[in-house]
């Protein structure tokens, strides 16, 4: 499959806003709802479509839907960030949720939680979470998802590490991964480097101790 980095100005423009040490959680948050809505165009341009009958007031026509379900599963609780983005664009999704935690000394991720839509198999099943650090996260949520059925999977990541995108190639070669920005690299402590720190205590005001 393919690894699909977006390079679109009005992304970098927000990105630095939502980098910037001194930005306010409310603005992180804004930002990070305009860059998810950006994204979405990208990751859904390719879903699979079929024919519908309409009429419009001057005559009837075939226009075009979406043939599948679409399902979006925020990985927690970073994930909820890019929530309200992709749900503002795409009305008829449903919603899965899945708790992972990372183990501070040794960046190893467990689950805590999960909560998915039945049908998994049938439907396009769009993983969003704004950090690709590791990829330890994220492999353990693809593997999750797989082990309930799901078949036609994407990930969806705000930024990246070259460290995190290798994993997910290696261990879910069949996986389309969407970035909206590749940083540099991962520093001792496995945060990604530029980045934007905790996307989840930037996002809720819990960075301020």
């Amino acid at each position: 499959m393919a690894t699909i980095i977006m390079n679109h100005a009005l992304i970098e423009h927000k990105l630095s806003i939502m980098r910037d040490k001194n930005t306010p959680s409310y603005l992180f948050k804004q930002n990070l709802d305009d860059i998810a809505q950006l994204m979405v165009y990208e990751v859904t341009k390719n879903l699979p479509l079929k024919d519908k009958e309409v009429v419009t007031p001057i005559c009837a026509t075939t226009g075009k839907q979406l043939a599948q379900d679409i399902i979006l599963v925020p990985i927690l609780r970073a994930g909820l960030g890019l929530l309200d983005g992709f749900r503002n664009m795409i009305k008829e999704v449903k919603v899965g949720f899945l708790g992972m935690a990372r183990d501070e000394e040794t960046l190893i991720p467990h689950e805590y939680y999960a909560k998915l839509p039945k049908n998994l198999d049938k439907a396009k099943v769009i993983i969003i979470d704004p950090m690709l650090a590791t990829g330890g996260s994220s492999v353990d949520a693809l593997d999750n998802i797989k082990a309930k059925g799901a078949k036609d999977i994407v990930l969806a990541c705000l930024v990246a590490a070259p460290e995190g995108v290798k994993l997910i190639e290696e261990k879910h070669p069949d996986i389309d991964i969407y970035i909206a920005h590749l940083d540099d690299h991962l520093n001792e402590k496995g945060y990604i480097v530029p980045g934007l720190g905790d996307a989840g205590d930037r996002l809720f005001g819990t960075d301020e101790s």
